[in-house]
């Protein structure tokens, strides 16, 4: 088996979940991967790609996915046996805060000589603290770290130094890479500019076939799955744009944070045609959809309409995302190229000033427009996502958001046909760093628990996400946040039964989920502010697990209420056999040639 030089490993958010008792409650409802965010970032491919055409091999391990697969799995001994010039973690979202850290410490326990590189959003804005834990060597800043990689993966395969003397050549050789963050053998932390922050995506190639060749490559499949369901139900992602137009006051992917934890001054697009390529790629061997990350007007009407041209003829399923009102005429285009299309629209709240302060700034009139048109224009289906947590919402207000999901249920109902689906969650586990509400809380009304990545990381070990939540505002405490959203999540799922988007056994079993979650989230209360010895308070808190466990996947709304409906083989095995062997060929020709 070829050895591997970069392995991407993806750690669970708490490691070892397995062992914890924790309620992490409805944090993952709406979206593919579990409580432990199984699922690995896009940039895993693009990486792995690009360094795959600079004669650089690479491996994706999924740790969180083997973890979740086999109770009986063993990381240790499964990291101990793995051989790897260089080990990347993702530390992405802050909710990997703990299992990355954990991750990295077991690496450089059984490859002490083996440099661990971190990556990803919350890698980069925490930057200056992750690198002074012992386990972590190097850090690659910034939103687009593909080019930076390629120049480190370069000078460590030519025997460059980890931790170089300082003022030494090798020192001077890691201060040329840009974006990367390194210490020197006195331990002293260098931080190069974000100088890399390319203007297009058009060098990346979101190539999933890469995945089914490396399968192939190391036998195995296990570590490769994005996510743990991913085999029944096989999304993907076409990645349109790094960076962001808008500035909503939570989000870590706003125009904001991407200024200041990237350096990204303006959004940089993938062209429209590479983007229509990716995803009739993907259609080759993948009968499951395809998710267009970002909306496709951000950059422009002339990038809408040369992305539809190329897509044009496309029949699988796409699923598409507005961040604001659309015309009439977008939905028609839409619908001759795409004709099989699914909508996203995050509302965050049916209250037009909550809306608005969030950073959304179309009003209901005008989105319920956009509704119409893209329903009458043959739209197959389309969601629509609501917050508890927002700025300037109540308790009240989360109840009115269910209220007028009832109104749009009513409103959509065509003879027991139902194509516009109401979701709600909550703002959970974080409020994310490099946001408005995170820079600037009191200016936002939020109060914030934590603010460090340590903080975090303990945070993550909390035994109810009530407790795990960064935050609460002036208007809801964490306590009304989550029985908010207990209460919000059951009214929505009754809701659905009544008008028949859900079938009685289906609301009746998240019901009685919802009813569990809400009884162990008042039992942890009372042991958390009970119990004051804490090797007691563990004890009886190890004594919930079994039932925690039952709890934590599904909460306060059916997963699987989040799929289209699929039949036959997900998976073109003709196209996947193809590329196994066209892999096989690649590698087997580099090999003659290198001997």
């Amino acid at each position: 088996m070829t050895t591997p030089d970069l392995t991407l490993l993806h750690a669970p958010s708490v490691y070892d979940f397995r062992r914890e008792s924790i309620l992490y409650g409805p944090v993952s409802d709406l979206v593919p991967s579990t409580p432990v965010f199984e699922m690995y970032p896009i940039g895993f491919t693009t990486m792995a790609e690009y360094l795959e055409r600079h004669d650089m091999q690479t491996r994706i391990v999924n740790l969180a996915v083997r973890m979740l697969d086999d109770i009986n799995f063993d990381v240790d001994d499964y990291l101990k046996k793995l051989d790897s010039l260089v080990y990347g973690i993702d530390l992405h979202w802050l909710p990997h805060a703990h299992g990355s850290i954990e991750i990295a410490k077991i690496v450089k326990k059984h490859h002490p000589k083996s440099p661990v590189l971190f990556g990803g959003f919350s890698s980069s804005y925490f930057y200056k603290e992750l690198i002074t834990y012992p386990s972590v060597d190097f850090i690659i800043r910034g939103d687009s770290t593909e080019y930076p990689l390629l120049l480190l993966m370069q000078y460590l395969r030519a025997g460059g130094e980890t931790r170089p003397n300082p003022n030494s050549t090798a020192a001077s050789l890691l201060e040329a890479i840009p974006n990367l963050v390194y210490k020197t053998s006195d331990g002293e932390m260098h931080a190069n500019p974000i100088s890399y922050s390319p203007e297009t995506l058009d060098d990346l190639l979101i190539d999933y076939t890469h995945v089914l060749r490396s399968v192939v490559r190391y036998r195995d499949l296990a570590s490769y799955k994005p996510f743990r369901n991913w085999m029944k139900y096989p999304i993907t992602a076409a990645l349109t744009v790094r960076g962001c137009r808008y500035n909503c006051t939570t989000c870590g992917g706003s125009a904001c944070a991407f200024r200041s934890i990237h350096n990204r001054q303006r959004p940089a697009y993938r062209s429209p045609e590479l983007l229509a390529q990716d995803i009739r790629t993907i259609g080759q061997y993948s009968k499951g959809p395809v998710f267009i990350l970002g909306d496709i007007r951000q950059p422009g009407e002339e990038y809408t309409r040369r992305f539809l041209n190329a897509i044009s003829g496309f029949n699988k399923p796409v699923f598409i995302e507005l961040f604001d009102a659309a015309p009439k005429e977008f939905f028609q285009d839409v619908a001759r190229a795409i004709p099989n299309f699914t909508l996203e629209i995050s509302m965050e709240s049916h209250d037009e000033p909550v809306r608005k302060a969030f950073g959304r700034p179309y009003t209901n009139a005008e989105i319920e427009r956009t509704m119409d048109d893209a329903l009458e224009a043959g739209c197959k289906r389309l969601d629509l996502f609501f917050m508890v947590g927002l700025k300037g919402q109540t308790y009240d207000s989360v109840m009115g958001t269910v209220d007028y999901s009832r109104e749009m249920l009513r409103r959509y109902d065509r003879g027991g046909e139902h194509r516009v689906i109401p979701f709600i969650s909550p703002l959970a586990p974080f409020v994310d760093p490099g946001s408005r509400a995170f820079e600037e809380p009191e200016k936002h009304g939020y109060r914030l628990f934590a603010r460090t990545l340590e903080e975090h990381r303990q945070q993550l070990l909390a035994p109810s996400w009530k407790y795990v939540l960064n935050y609460e505002t002036i208007w809801m405490n964490r306590d009304q946040i989550a029985n908010a959203t207990y209460e919000a999540g059951r009214r929505m799922n009754l809701m659905k039964g009544e008008f028949g988007v859900l079938d009685a056994a289906q609301v009746q079993a998240t019901d009685q989920r919802i009813a569990q979650a809400v009884e162990l989230m008042g039992e942890i209360d009372r042991i958390v502010q009970t119990v004051k010895n804490p090797a007691e308070r563990q004890g009886h808190l190890n004594e919930l697990k079994h039932n925690v466990d039952n709890a934590n996947l599904s909460t306060v709304c059916d997963k699987r209420e989040l799929e289209i409906p699929m039949r036959g083989p997900t998976i073109n095995l003709f196209q996947a056999a193809a590329s196994v062997l066209g892999s096989w060929w690649r590698d087997r020709s580099r090999t003659l040639r290198d001997n």
